[in-house]
């Protein structure tokens, strides 16, 4: 909503323009009037709305055209102000003053018009028949008030209603020729609706409109109000009311009766709290929160409550109830969005299943993702699903964790992190792209099915470490680069890919590290893809196994896609380990005691995680 509200007054001479802003601020009728009455400010605390507001006086006497010009280029509203008992004032209306305004300022945002018939002491008639065709005719005309500055008639809501159209305006949400609502504010308040249906059942029981109205207003409807609004609705809608509940249908009804009986401030009071700027877009600031700072070395993460929410939302579009979105299931989440963010490079970013849907743990794993790469992107989604008003928190910056200086983490030797990044290193033609699909579950037979255009460099799933959940987020970087960007560098490991059955595969991954990560903490680990091939011996000063003795990494890890079922994960979860432990010791990495700690440690989660699944199912 506006910060401040600016009103400009104008008309003829001598209709009492300056009378009227006399009147409103000393509350008695001036003796004494001068030709134009100062700029004044009435403070926000005594205005209904609680906006500071400017009244701007003007004298044809006192000031020129370029003035005159100049003041209503600036004014938020104008009221152009006739006398009653003055035909030729009326009749200037329309002949002078609207065709003027409407020169100065822009064709697609017209400021609105507030009508004003004044000295309605000194006649017993209305101008109301006389106006009310100018009003038909100009859809920028508000309103039209008459009022009386010697008796100090309508005064206070002459400047109300001014006010009123400014902060709640009718020209973005109605049509008055056609009598209905214009697209965008159908659109926005459909969106509203949406989310407000929080089972997703296409109604608004009595525990959701009461939640909405709590959002909305602080304050829950009686039972009694609840019926008589769904009364009101259904004497006057088909389908308005369906099991007791508000449909679309019915909400947008209500909207419409809220605006044409004068109650625009309901529906923008409605617009705002969901994020609705005055052109019913959503504000940049409901969308982009400015309280959240990420410094250097810190990473960004969901935290629980968020998880939650997402989880809710998931619940909400999972109609089969079969733990996986269909195409028709993912649009219907995504149709509060003003597009479709996810594109088919997702679905080989995260697990799906045999049909290729995203599974429940692929869906937060995007979001995962989103979260860690590109925080404002992950806040703007969750605008988009009204994140802050379902949970009822300030912003959506309220649902991110930022984590700790990775350096604080290395000397305390721990870590409160649940997301870790693996960069992936390899020459081309390596298996890169076979070891982050592996890692989802696919073994070399599936992804063979994956068309190019749609592959996807990145892939993030979950990893367990001593019987901890983590995400293990993957990225493919290209061979051919030049330099290494910060991005590329500021990982917490690397992976080193090689073909086995390659000769000349080894050399490129010896030169990567030697170049940018022998001298850093960066843990690093070897591997030894398409192991299911002849092994060939690399043409190489130092075996793989000599090079990884010589800089205190763990032995190449023998690796394959090509399998029957899905390939192993042990790989994935010693990355992790070696991610969130980068501290430990080469002696450590080589016992067989660390890794049948982890290996035992994922198995036991792997087995409680079938098991709470089937129980979440079941309550489902």
């Amino acid at each position: 909503m506006r910060k401040d509200v600016r009103i400009l007054l104008v008309g003829e001479p001598k209709v009492g323009k300056t009378s009227l802003i006399m009147s409103l601020v000393s509350e008695e009728f001036p003796q004494v009037v001068p030709y134009r009455a100062e700029e004044i400010t009435i403070p926000a605390d005594v205005t209904p709305e609680r906006v500071p507001t400017h009244i701007v006086d003007y004298s044809e006497a006192e000031q020129t055209d370029e003035q005159l010009s100049s003041e209503i280029s600036k004014a938020n509203v104008i009221c152009i102000v006739y006398a009653v008992n003055n035909k030729k004032s009326i009749e200037k209306v329309t002949s002078h003053w609207i065709p003027l305004i409407n020169e100065n300022t822009d064709k697609d945002s017209r400021v609105p018009v507030i009508l004003v018939g004044n000295k309605s002491d000194l006649v017993e008639h209305s101008s109301m028949e006389t106006i009310l065709p100018v009003m038909n005719q100009y859809t920028e005309i508000e309103t039209c008030v008459e009022c009386s500055a010697k008796n100090l008639k309508n005064i206070s809501e002459l400047f109300y209603y001014a006010q009123k159209a400014v902060l709640h305006p009718t020209g973005p949400l109605y049509c008055p020729e056609e009598k209905r609502m214009k697209p965008a504010c159908i659109k926005a308040l459909t969106r509203i609706f949406k989310i407000s249906d929080l089972d997703n059942d296409g109604i608004l029981n009595d525990n959701e409109l009461n939640f909405f109205q709590r959002t909305c207003f602080n304050a829950p409807l009686a039972s009694q109000a609840l019926e008589d609004v769904k009364n009101v609705v259904r004497k006057n809608v088909i389908d308005g009311v369906c099991d007791n509940g508000l449909t679309l249908k019915g909400f947008l009804f209500l909207h419409t009766l809220f605006i044409q009986r004068g109650r625009h401030e309901t529906t923008w009071t409605v617009l705002r709290r969901f994020g609705y700027d005055d052109d019913l877009e959503l504000h940049q600031d409901y969308l982009f929160p400015l309280t959240l700072k990420v410094p250097p070395d810190c990473t960004t993460e969901l935290n629980h409550n968020a998880y939650l929410f997402l989880q809710s939302v998931f619940d909400k579009h999972d109609k089969d109830r079969d733990c996986a979105l269909s195409p028709e299931e993912l649009k219907d989440l995504f149709d509060v969005f003003p597009y479709m963010p996810w594109g088919p490079d997702v679905n080989n970013t995260v697990c799906t299943n045999d049909e290729g849907w995203i599974t429940y743990q692929g869906y937060l794993s995007q979001w995962t993702l989103t979260t860690y790469l590109d925080v404002q992107r992950c806040l703007e989604y969750l605008g988009y699903l009204g994140y802050s008003i379902i949970s009822e928190q300030e912003s959506q910056a309220a649902a991110i964790t930022v984590t700790r200086d990775k350096k604080i983490d290395l000397q305390k030797k721990q870590t409160q992190r649940s997301v870790f990044r693996c960069n992936i290193f390899g020459d081309s033609g390596s298996g890169k792209s076979g070891f982050l699909q592996a890692f989802l579950g696919r073994n070399l037979t599936r992804q063979n099915t994956v068309s190019e255009e749609h592959m996807s460099y990145y892939a993030i799933s979950t990893a367990y470490v001593y019987g901890q959940e983590k995400y293990l987020l993957l990225h493919e970087v290209f061979s051919d680069f030049d330099v290494l960007s910060d991005t590329d560098l500021a990982c917490d490991i690397v992976c080193l890919v090689y073909d086995a059955s390659n000769p000349h595969s080894f050399e490129y991954c010896a030169r990567v590290f030697k170049q940018y990560f022998m001298d850093t903490k960066t843990p690093c680990m070897m591997i030894a893809a398409k192991s299911d091939l002849q092994e060939t011996k690399q043409l190489y000063a130092l075996t793989p196994l000599e090079f990884c003795r010589k800089h205190k990494m763990p032995p190449p890890q023998a690796f394959t896609c090509n399998t029957a079922d899905a390939p192993c994960k042990d790989i994935y979860t010693k990355l992790t380990t070696m991610a969130m432990h980068p501290h430990v010791t080469q002696a450590d990495l080589k016992s067989s005691t660390f890794w049948l700690r982890v290996s035992v440690g994922a198995t036991v989660f792997a087995v409680l995680g079938f098991a709470m699944c089937r129980v979440l199912l079941k309550q489902r």
